[in-house]
């Protein structure tokens, strides 16, 4: 692939589209090359996606490498970019630059617990990771894996056929929760940041990993550290910090750091070094 201009979007077909949650406003979009081979890509990467003639927006691989035939995203309807994505069907051609960015430090996470909370549409990342490390040839390379997922209403959770099998694995602790309880849900109800205070999971050989809206993140660091868990063996997604996805409009820096062209994954130690925001 190294004859390839990094600047040049590849056309992608779109295979399949999956309506994701009952607000109908994440889609799932399927995509394999209408030539060559998908280029390599690992979890927390991000890659543009452009609709022809419209404009491009970065977004966060939602599937695993180990799924192979094809790439997914799953993209929240947000602003005109985004419209015309979800106008798309099975059969279209849209285009894309990836894979972009840095990738969760895979090779540190081996022999590890780890900790992963994520809220809302930001689970998108964190499912690329899960079934990675869930695969055969991945799990026994980490220790306890503890998921906390929350989101406002039950409607509103991702891959919800993943997580009714992920619920049933002995090697993987599920903790869901929604802000505002609603028939039919016998779970907790409360904000995520709460859930993994009350849950406590152990932090004596844990990394964690967190993905999610800027509130999210910021209430749940304190609960992590007063758990034990150290600046440095804390990641976190900032994909939703991105504009351009270029490193070119400025708008995604943290200090000295730009989220697109440095990131998407940070540790917490990295960030204090950079910004008095974290």
């Amino acid at each position: 692939m190294s004859d390839m201009n990094p600047f040049v979007p590849r056309p992608m077909e779109i295979v399949k589209v999956i309506d994701e949650v009952s607000s109908h406003d994440i889609l799932s979009f399927f995509l394999r090359p209408v030539e060559g081979e998908i280029v390599p890509y690992l979890p927390g990467q991000f890659a543009a996606l452009s609709v022809f003639g419209r404009g491009e927006a970065p977004f966060g691989y939602a599937s695993s490498p180990l799924e192979t035939g094809y790439v997914r995203f799953t993209i929240k309807r947000t602003g005109s970019l985004t419209r015309e994505l979800h106008r798309l069907g099975a059969g279209e051609v849209i285009g894309i630059r990836g894979a972009l960015g840095n990738a969760f430090d895979l090779e540190r996470f081996r022999g590890k617990d780890l900790i992963i909370v994520g809220g809302g549409y930001a689970f998108t990342t964190l499912r690329s990771l899960l079934v990675y490390l869930l695969a055969p040839e991945n799990r026994a390379g980490v220790g306890d894996i503890s998921l906390f997922y929350g989101v406002r209403h039950p409607g509103l959770f991702l891959y919800k056929a993943a997580l009714e099998t992920w619920r049933k694995r002995k090697d993987l602790a599920l903790h869901l929760t929604v802000d505002q309880a609603a028939d039919g849900w016998h779970g907790p109800v409360g904000v995520v940041p709460e859930l993994v205070r009350k849950v406590s999971p152990s932090t004596d050989n844990a990394l964690a990993v967190i993905c999610g809206p800027p509130p999210m993140i910021r209430f749940t660091l304190p609960v992590l550290e007063t758990l034990g868990v150290k600046a440095d063996d804390i990641y976190i997604s900032m994909e939703m910090k991105m504009k351009c996805g270029l490193g070119v409009c400025g708008r995604c820096n943290i200090g000295t750091k730009f989220v697109c062209s440095d990131g998407p994954i940070f540790t917490l130690k990295t960030l204090r070094e950079v910004s008095d925001d974290f």
